[in-house]
């Protein structure tokens, strides 16, 4: 795809008109129209100046061959408003992760149980299957929620990312044949809505094939939805080990709601999908949303759980790009940006390029 095609392809991606991108560089709209239809190429600082607005890398723009599909699918569409923005950081931060991979030489092995098959005749008990034999697979144990984004980001390469968007109830997915899986979850959560967020993605990305295959949809049908909330409740809190934990602390066939608020920190996850779980596994029928209201009218009483702010970027990410800068692979100025820190912060990673030196013996086994 020439340069040209590359440009207009990034603008409309980033939801950005002529005008708009003539606000941000001052770049003249007959300039931006000419680089556009190939009438001629931009300078490249003004290369760099639309690489900047666009969120995208200047290799991206003298890139070689067709643009790889980019679909980012979102549970609920963020504010208009912002969408586009939100949409087009989450894609900078997932091709920056990919290079930090590259310049590395660190990729991760795709350990992820990928699905395919028909998506009419894949239903509840294919999500359910599928969720134990991640489970299984990935060895998350019997609280898996505990261990899902490390294992997702150490073990099977997924890149996990953190935003602040509207409305709060929703994330997103994409798979790329470039650089892999990828979750962007939203800042304003408490961290067991993250972890439940977490789980319903990871339902999208093993089951890519199926239902995107041959589709530019950028938001599941409810169904897919359904399955995907079906999924990640049978992986967080499997039924063996909730209905031990259950019977542990009921009493006479009854369980409290202080013991309710325990079990769910101990799953990690919030303590409406623990009355949901109990609600299927018991097959308690039209009690659940009562006894839902009825927790959350005395819900400050019990939840005291620490929320925190996540990082944009995960541990990883940031390991990566300290390696890759004191390897030579990145300046500070870029180091800098792929932290979304200032120059001077970058500072005081340089000077420790030693410590890469010194090594552990081990003894022959």
């Amino acid at each position: 795809m020439p340069i040209g095609e590359r440009l207009r392809y990034a603008r409309e991606r980033a939801g950005l008109t002529l005008r708009q991108v003539v606000e941000r560089t001052r770049i003249g709209e007959s300039s931006l129209s000419e680089y556009e239809n190939g009438k001629r190429e931009p300078r490249l600082s003004q290369l760099q100046a639309l690489a900047d607005v666009y969120r995208r890398s200047i290799a991206f723009f003298l890139g070689e061959g067709d643009v790889a599909r980019e679909i980012v699918l979102w549970r609920k569409q963020p504010d208009p408003n912002t969408a586009a923005d939100v949409e087009s950081e989450f894609l900078r931060l997932c091709e920056q992760y990919h290079n930090l991979e590259v310049w590395c030489a660190d990729r991760r092995p795709g350990l992820l149980p990928y699905v395919q098959g028909d998506p009419a005749s894949f239903g509840y008990p294919d999500a359910e299957r599928l969720a134990y034999r991640v489970q299984g697979e990935l060895r998350l144990g019997d609280r898996p929620g505990r261990s899902l984004f490390t294992v997702l980001e150490e073990l099977c390469g997924v890149k996990l990312f953190y935003l602040s968007f509207q409305p709060s109830g929703t994330a997103a997915s994409t798979v790329s044949a470039t650089y892999g899986p990828a979750v962007l979850l939203n800042t304003e959560n408490v961290r067991w809505r993250r972890n439940f967020d977490l789980a319903h993605e990871l339902f999208h990305l093993l089951t890519w094939q199926i239902f995107r295959d041959g589709t530019d949809s950028a938001v599941a049908s409810d169904r897919e939805e359904k399955l995907a909330t079906c999924f990640a409740s049978h992986l967080l809190m499997p039924a063996e080990a909730t209905r031990l934990a259950i019977d542990e602390v009921s009493k006479n066939g009854n369980v409290s709601f202080s013991d309710l608020y325990d079990i769910a920190r101990q799953f990690d996850v919030s303590v409406e999908a623990l009355f949901w779980r109990l609600h299927f596994l018991y097959n308690r029928g039209e009690n659940t949303p009562k006894d839902i209201e009825r927790y959350n009218a005395v819900a400050s009483a019990y939840e005291d759980r620490e929320q925190d702010t996540p990082p944009t970027r995960p541990k990883r990410f940031v390991a990566l790009a300290v390696k890759a800068f004191r390897s030579g692979e990145m300046s500070q100025g870029k180091l800098a940006e792929y932290l979304g820190i200032s120059r001077r912060d970058a500072l005081r990673y340089a000077g420790r390029e030693a410590l890469a030196d010194e090594k552990v013996t081990l003894p022959p086994a």
